[in-house]
């Protein structure tokens, strides 16, 4: 299990991950010293447990507010597939009577012209 190297709050801290994971967690890492930096300008240097937990609740309100906002378009997009498919179901039918309606107009055609010929 390789060990990284990362920044938070200008001190350095090692962390295990698997193979390959390298760079991610550099990326989040990245992140979290991003919200701690934010912090810093609004609230000052008030200790890093408070620091790092304050920036951890940011990140989680904003994943929340992600989550939240994919299960809404999640569930809108379940709506219009619903409705999509009623309108697919209703242009069917209606397909269906134009067409028996075709139908019958070119019997009643075909029963004129066969009157027509033999009159």
């Amino acid at each position: 299990m390789p060990l990284v190297n990362v920044m938070v709050n200008a001190r350095a801290y090692t962390i295990a991950c698997d193979d390959g994971e390298e760079e991610h967690l550099k990326t989040l890492a990245g992140h979290v010293d991003e919200k701690v930096k934010e912090l810093l300008g609004t609230v000052g240097q008030v200790g890093d447990q408070r620091l790092l937990l304050m920036a951890a609740l940011l990140i989680a309100d904003e994943n929340h507010e992600l989550v939240s906002r994919l299960e809404t378009q999640t569930r809108e997009a379940g709506e219009l597939a619903h409705l999509h498919a009623d309108a697919n179901e209703r242009l069917s039918k209606s397909e269906a009577i134009a067409a028996d309606a075709l139908e019958s107009a070119t019997k009643k055609l075909e029963d004129i012209a066969a009157g027509l010929a033999h009159a």
